[in-house]
C-alpha cells in the first residue's frame, strides 16, 4: 500500500525542535494522565502462567521482525515445513489481557485510536508500562499473546487457521537488516529461512487472487558533513516477506469474522471505470503499452518504479487505494466487505499495540474459534471503532505531511536559487507534482508548459519556513511533452 511516511536516521537539536513544533500545531498529546499511567503500571503487574484457558506455547521459537529499535513488539513469528506446505504460529499481543475495557486505559486508547508516529518518537497508544514493556513481546520473557496457527500450502494458498490465548516467549528480537542479512547469508535458523519460502508463496497468491500493491519508496532523513541528506529509501525483501504473513493473519481473521456473521472489517471499494480508464489514459500518455487483455492489477504490479515513466504511473495508480475505511457488523455481513487492493476480505488484527480496533477484532475472533458469544461489551463497541480509527489516520496523515515538508524546507534551507532534475509524477489543471531524486523532494510546479513523465529542471525560488514550503518554478523541459 502506497505510504508517505517520513523515515527517519538522525537525532538532532534543530530536526527536534522543529517537530515539537508540528505536534504542538497538530494538538498531539506528549504524555497520558497520571490516572491513565497509575492504571497501566497496576496492570502492568499482572502475571498468566496459571490461567486455565491459556496454553502452554513456551517452547515455540518465536522471533520478532521489526524496525531496528522497535519496542512495541506486536507479533512474533514461527513456521515449521509439513507434508503439504508449512505451518505458521504467529502471537500477537494480548491487550485484553491487561486492558479492561472499562479501565482508564481503554477508554484513552479509544480516544487516540492509533499509536502515531513521527520521525523522532511516537504518541503511543497504550502507556509505556504496557506498550513498551509488560503487554510487548519483548525477548526471553514470557508473554500473554493471541496465538495464530494457520496451515499454508506449498504454493501459498491459506489453509485451516485457528487463534487461541497462550503463554509465549520470543527468543531474540531481529531488525529487518539483521533477518535479511542471515537469510542471504543461509545462516538462518529454519522458522526463519522458511519466511522467504512463504513470503514468496504468498505474494504469488496474490497474483492468482488479482490483488495490487504500490511499493512506493520513503523518504528518509540523514545527516551529513555538518548538514542534511533527505533520501529515497525502498524497502528490503524481508519486509515484504514479514507483511504477508500479517496480511495472511488478517486475511484468515476476516474469514472467521464473515463467517461468523460479526466483526470489523478492512475495506476498499473497486476501483470505478473511469478511474481505470484514466489510468489507462495516462499509461498513453506515458507512452506505456497497456493491452486490452490485461488489467490494471497486472498492470501496475509489473511497473518499475526506477524508470520515471512507469514511476509516474505508479503516482497516478495510489488514487486507486483511496476510500479504504473500516466497516462494523454484527448479523448480516455488509455488501462491501472485500478489499480491493488485497482482493479478500481483509481484518486489522495484528497491531494490538498501535491501533484499537485490533484488539477489539482480536476478541471477536478468539471468541468465535472458542465456540463463545463475542463478549456483550466487545459487540457493543464495535459501531465506533470506524470513527475512532479514521479520526487517529487522518491525524497521523497530517503529522507524515508536516514532517516531510519540515524535513524538505530543513534539507533546502541554504540552496535557493540552485536548478535541480526532477520528473513530472502527477498532474491536472491545478498542478504539477514533481519528484526530485535528489535529495528526495517531492513539490509542485505549475502545470502549464509540462507533461505527466517528463524529465524538467527546475528552480528553487523561495522557501517558507514557517508554511513549510518549497516554491519551484519550471525552468526548461528535458524532453518534449506528451499531451493526455
Amino acid at each position: 500500500m502506497p505510504s508517505s511516511r517520513l523515515v527517519y536516521a538522525l537525532a538532532d537539536a534543530a530536526v527536534a525542535e522543529g517537530l515539537q513544533a508540528i505536534r504542538h500545531e497538530l494538538h498531539i498529546a506528549d504524555g497520558f494522565d497520571p490516572m491513565v499511567l497509575a492504571s497501566a503500571a497496576d496492570a502492568a503487574t499482572r502475571r498468566f502462567e496459571s490461567e486455565t484457558d491459556r496454553i502452554d506455547a513456551t517452547e515455540i521459537p518465536f522471533v520478532t521482525i521489526d524496525p531496528a529499535g522497535s519496542t512495541d513488539l506486536d507479533q512474533a513469528y514461527h513456521a515449521e515445513r509439513t507434508p503439504t506446505g508449512y505451518r505458521v504460529h504467529y502471537a500477537i499481543a494480548d491487550v485484553a489481557a491487561f486492558v479492561s475495557l472499562d479501565s482508564p486505559v481503554a477508554a484513552e486508547a479509544l480516544a487516540r485510536g492509533v499509536t502515531l508516529y513521527a520521525p523522532d518518537r511516537r504518541a503511543p497508544l497504550y502507556p509505556p508500562a504496557l506498550g513498551e514493556g509488560a503487554a510487548s513481546l519483548l525477548p526471553g520473557r514470557a508473554r500473554p499473546a493471541l496465538m495464530w496457527t494457520i496451515a499454508v500450502a506449498a504454493d501459498g494458498a491459506l489453509g485451516e487457521a485457528r487463534v487461541e490465548r497462550a503463554l509465549i516467549t520470543s527468543r531474540e528480537q531481529l531488525s529487518y537488516d539483521e533477518a535479511q542479512a542471515r537469510i542471504d547469508a543461509a545462516t538462518a535458523a529454519e522458522p526463519l529461512m522458511l519466511l522467504r519460502e512463504i513470503g514468496l508463496a504468498r505474494l504469488a497468491q496474490e497474483v492468482v487472487r488479482g490483488a495490487v500493491s504500490l511499493a512506493l519508496p520513503e523518504q528518509q532523513l540523514d545527516r551529513v558533513d555538518g548538514g542534511y541528506k533527505l533520501r529515497f529509501r525502498a524497502t528490503q525483501p524481508v519486509e515484504q516477506w514479514n507483511a504477508q504473513i500479517s496480511l495472511l493473519t488478517g486475511i484468515a481473521a476476516a474469514g472467521i469474522m464473515v463467517r461468523g456473521q460479526v466483526g470489523l472489517l478492512r475495506t476498499l471499494p473497486e476501483p470505478t471505470d473511469d478511474t481505470v480508464a484514466t489510468l489507462r489514459r495516462a499509461a498513453r500518455a506515458l507512452r506505456i503499452d497497456w493491452p486490452a487483455s490485461t488489467t490494471y492489477a497486472e498492470r501496475i504490479r509489473s511497473l518499475d518504479p526506477t524508470d520515471p515513466r512507469q514511476g509516474a504511473l505508479m503516482h497516478q495508480a495510489a488514487r486507486l487505494f483511496r476510500g479504504a475505511g473500516y466497516v462494523a457488523f454484527d448479523g448480516k455481513v455488509p455488501p462491501q466487505a472485500t478489499h480491493s487492493a488485497i482482493a479478500s476480505v481483509y481484518a486489522h488484527v495484528t497491531a494490538p499495540l498501535r491501533r484499537i480496533g485490533d484488539r477489539y477484532a482480536n476478541e471477536v475472533v478468539v471468541a468465535l474459534c472458542a465456540g463463545r458469544p463475542v463478549p456483550g461489551d466487545v459487540r457493543a463497541a464495535l459501531p465506533t471503532l470506524p470513527g475512532a480509527l479514521g479520526r487517529g489516520q487522518q491525524r497521523q496523515g497530517a503529522l507524515d505531511r508536516a514532517a516531510i515538508d519540515f524535513a524538505e524546507t530543513l534539507e533546502m534551507r541554504d540552496r535557493v536559487g540552485e536548478t535541480l532534475e526532477a520528473v513530472v509524477v502527477n498532474l491536472d489543471e491545478r498542478r504539477a507534482v514533481i519528484e526530485i531524486p535528489d535529495p528526495a523532494i517531492v513539490s509542485e510546479i505549475d502545470p502549464r508548459g509540462v507533461a505527466l513523465g517528463e524529465r524538467v529542471r527546475v528552480r528553487l525560488v523561495a522557501i517558507d519556513r514557517n508554511g513549510r514550503v518549497l516554491r519551484f518554478e519550471h525552468v526548461d523541459r528535458g524532453e518534449p511533452p506528451v499531451t493526455v
